[in-house]
């Protein structure tokens, strides 16, 4: 089963780098990279905020309305479903932090998972990261062998834009039944995305569960 899964990924690459012009430019692909999440906003009734007014929110979006902050200096759009239990990661501070997502292309196949580690066979595995705060900025890295990041795309590098809504939730364990993980949605462009989407620049959203980790 989990050779068939990652089958499919490595499928999904190749079928990206054929369908691709040889003649088509970084600058063309990045038009149709832009196409493919206005069309995806377009289709989802998704309403951007600017960052002033997820500032003026108290750093929230309103999930009634489909609301997503456009975060300017990364191009990620991120919706934040439940700030989660637990404190933010302070300055100078350095967190295990677990993550399960779901994997969507959004250029490719939007509405077609491409990745999870948040389904029944890989309900043992959950991608770990060490991340440093350092002076207000965050950034992580994979630190277990059985990430399925790591083991689909190669590198223990996160994905930048993974890294960007950990500066507005919370990072905790839930002990309670109120008690939840942190929950963001996050539309990540190809120059701050995972090594196949940089390598075939390609958008993905990533529905992405955060809470701390031993």
């Amino acid at each position: 089963m989990k050779k068939i899964y990652f089958l499919l990924i490595a499928l999904t690459g190749l079928f990206l780098f054929q369908s691709c012009s040889h003649t088509e430019t970084y600058a063309e692909k990045k038009e149709k990279e832009t196409s493919a999440i206005n069309q995806y906003i377009a289709d989802k009734n998704i309403q951007v905020i600017s960052e002033e007014q997820f500032k003026a929110q108290g750093y929230t979006t309103d999930v009634s309305k489909n609301q997503y902050v456009l975060m300017n200096s990364s191009g990620v759009y991120m919706q934040i479903i439940n700030k989660g239990c637990g404190t933010p990661i302070k300055n100078n501070e350095t967190r295990t932090v677990l993550a399960r997502f779901d994997e969507y292309n959004l250029l490719n196949n939007p509405d077609t998972m491409q990745l999870s580690n948040n389904v029944l066979v890989y309900s043992a595995i959950v991608d770990k990261m060490t991340v440093i705060n350092k002076s207000g900025t965050n950034t992580a890295i994979f630190t277990n062998g059985e990430s399925i990041m790591v083991r689909a795309y190669g590198t223990t590098a996160v994905p930048e834009g993974w890294i960007v809504p950990l500066s507005f939730v919370n990072i905790g364990r839930p002990t309670e039944e109120s008690q939840e993980p942190a929950h963001v949605k996050i539309i990540v462009p190809s120059d701050k995305g995972q090594y196949y989407a940089t390598l075939y620049t390609y958008p993905c959203l990533y529905n992405l569960y955060l809470m701390e980790g031993k």
